[in-house]
């Protein structure tokens, strides 16, 4: 029996158990473990921007701990990647829907037709810089065209998508912009990253993962993300520490792989980090030993798919 469809008739088994105790089943019940284990995502951002993510990228899939991994359809080197992932079904890659090209020298417009999304693109002809100037000169509705035409692109390439998350988090900072990330989760159906709760109220948006759990969205319990702040400058010990408090749940986690070449220092000032996240997450025996020693269970997106694709969503 495939490994998905196991998991959702174990779902099944469990959802009927919660709800004869009169208790709501968690995610980690719903998709077949225990309430107590801890689950981890950790996904790979920004595959596709250019080569040295790719590599990295795909190395830490294949052979790292990286568990899924998303991609900006917009950039110069998706159809590289795309071209690898085609013949291996196997890997767990979402969109990354990108808004925005933060980059001095290396930029990227959008994927439809500029006439159609004129607010998107900046006096240069790319996308603009900044989250800020977004939501300045372009409104949900262009967003909207623009997620989706990335999302189009990225299954007319072939590729079977898991998941949906934002770059730079262009949809998930205003409340008018998760509209658009909740109708594309919606039309695709396909589970996104979500803020964490605490997280959200302090965005003053204490309801938004109820929202989109009422009309079937699956999302993680928890995201590091605010916490990132205290990786600057020992990149390894932060995520040693991370990983030892992790939660009970299913938690995702984000990095930004890759091989630290000469063609990432000129597109980036991260490249270090980027560089060392790639180490932590691909070749460091301590992490992969700490997370045995845990009993942290690795999982990616492709189960909250199947889940969410199994009890249908409300359009």
């Amino acid at each position: 029996m495939h490994l998905s469809t196991l998991l959702i008739l174990l779902a099944g088994a469990t959802i009927t158990g919660s709800v004869a105790a009169g208790e709501p089943p968690s995610l980690a019940e719903r998709l077949g473990y225990r309430a107590t284990d801890r689950l981890l995502i950790i996904n790979g951002d920004d595959a596709g921007m250019c080569h040295a993510a790719n590599a990295g990228t795909l190395e830490s899939l294949e052979q790292g701990l990286m568990t899924s991994a998303t991609l900006m359809v917009p950039c110069p080197w998706f159809p590289a990647i795309a071209d690898y992932a085609r013949s291996r079904p196997h890997l767990d890659l979402g969109v990354h829907l990108t808004h925005t090209a933060e980059w001095k020298f290396y930029r990227w417009g959008p994927v439809a037709p500029r006439d159609q999304v004129p607010g998107l693109v900046d006096p240069d002809g790319y996308l603009w810089r900044s989250v800020e100037q977004v939501y300045a000169h372009s409104t949900p509705e262009e967003a909207l065209i623009e997620g989706r035409a990335q999302i189009r692109r990225a299954l007319a390439a072939g590729l079977d998508l898991t998941h949906l998350d934002s770059h730079m988090g262009t949809l998930q900072y205003d409340v008018r912009y998760m509209e658009t990330y909740l109708k594309l989760a919606l039309e695709f159906n396909l589970p996104v990253r979500m803020a964490s709760q605490s997280t959200l109220e302090k965005f003053g948006q204490p309801g938004l993962r109820a929202r989109f759990a009422a009309q079937g969205i699956v999302f993680p319990d928890g995201l590091i993300h605010e916490e990132l702040r205290d990786a600057r400058g020992d990149v390894k010990g932060f995520w040693l520490r991370t990983l030892r408090n992790l939660p009970a749940g299913v938690t995702e986690l984000y990095i930004h792989a890759a091989h630290p070449t000469e063609e990432l220092r000129a597109i980036t000032g991260s490249w270090q980090t980027r560089g060392e996240e790639f180490e932590v997450f691909t070749r460091d025996a301590e992490v992969r030993k700490l997370l045995a020693d845990q009993g942290i269970i690795r999982i990616g997106y492709r189960p909250l798919r199947d889940l969410q694709r199994s009890q249908g969503v409300s359009r």
